[in-house]
């Protein structure tokens, strides 16, 4: 797996969360939604990423969007993952 070429997929893809409201994303976390799909990379490589949403600390409040990406081959135990935060008011980013 490109780690770079990961990395870079799975920053977009945990963006597209960053411009969701706050209210939408806690309807996900509270259904324990999980979404998992698969992206072609430019390379040509396959991969698959699973992105899950929790509450941070305390329910209502600020929401974790951590996704994980693997090419579906051996890192597919061990993934390449990332968080960011969203507020009420705003995305704090990835940690």
């Amino acid at each position: 797996m490109n780690k770079s070429e990961a990395q870079e997929i799975l920053s977009e893809q945990l963006a597209r969360y960053c411009s969701r409201s706050h209210s939408e994303l806690s309807h996900l976390v509270e259904t324990e939604h999980v979404e998992t799909y698969e992206i072609s990379a430019a390379s040509g490589t396959r991969y698959q990423v699973e992105v899950q949403f929790f509450w941070d600390d305390q329910p209502g409040d600020v929401i974790r969007v951590v996704g994980s990406i693997d090419d579906r081959d051996i890192r597919a135990f061990f993934p390449l993952s990332d968080s960011v935060f969203v507020t009420r008011n705003q995305s704090l980013g990835a940690k």
